[in-house]
Formats: C-alpha cells, sequence, structure tokens
C-alpha cells in the first residue's frame, strides 16, 4: 500500500516559519502530483497547496497565497510545503496525498480525489 509519511510541524509564534516535508520511502513520488491539506478541530479537511508530477506547475487556496510556498525534489523522493508568516488561523493538522493531477473542483482541491493518506503532522501558531 502507499503511504506517505509527513514530518516539521510544531509550535510557532504568529509570524514565524515551519516547513514541512512529506516524503514516500517505498515508491517513487515523481509520477504523482501532490497535495497539501489541513484540517482544524470542528472544521472540515480544506485543500492547501498541489503541485503536479513534473513541478511545473502549482495551486494554492487563497487563504495561504503569498505565504506558502510548495516545492517538490524528485532526487530526494519528497515534497515540501514551506510555511511564511504564520497565523493563529493556520493552526490544524496537516496531511499530503497524492492523485495523478491536482484536481480542483469549484476553485478547490478536492481532497476526495487524492489518495494514500499520511498520518498528518500538527501546526500550532499561537503566542
Amino acid at each position: 500500500q502507499l503511504q506517505l509519511v509527513e514530518s516539521g510541524g510544531g509550535l510557532v509564534q504568529p509570524g514565524g516559519s515551519l516547513r514541512l516535508s512529506c516524503a514516500a520511502s517505498e515508491f517513487t513520488l515523481h509520477y504523482y502530483a501532490i497535495g497539501w491539506f489541513r484540517q482544524a478541530p470542528g472544521k472540515e479537511r480544506e485543500g492547501v497547496s498541489c503541485i503536479s508530477s513534473s513541478g511545473g506547475s502549482t495551486n494554492y487556496a487563497d487563504s495561504v497565497k503569498g505565504r506558502f510556498t510548495i516545492s517538490r525534489d524528485n532526487t530526494r523522493n519528497t515534497v515540501y510545503l514551506q510555511m511564511n508568516s504564520l497565523k493563529p488561523e493556520d493552526t490544524a493538522i496537516y496531511y499530503c496525498a497524492l492523485n495523478l493531477e491536482c484536481t480542483v473542483v469549484a476553485g478547490t482541491l478536492s481532497p476526495n480525489a487524492f489518495g494514500s493518506w499520511g498520518q498528518g503532522t500538527q501546526v500550532t501558531v499561537s503566542s
């Protein structure tokens, strides 16, 4: 079974930065688009960003545009999410998942189109 592993979460003050990683140890990521999603307590899972298999196309939720950057290093079999200028409302569990393409429905990434979800990594933004 394809399994992704997220890392890099933690506690950070507002305005701070974190870099999340999404890796796979038993299969090659470069065939797949990778999406980042997040879920805050009591809220539905929402799409944050996505990168195509080649890395040539990216997609961001309006709430993170200009603050978050998605990238991939296929030599390291890893996708990154650089998060800058973090806000308390960014607090959530962050997950990565894969698909053949970045599927967008009504302007947002569709979690239902993605699979092989990792266990998630907690990001807490608080002073």
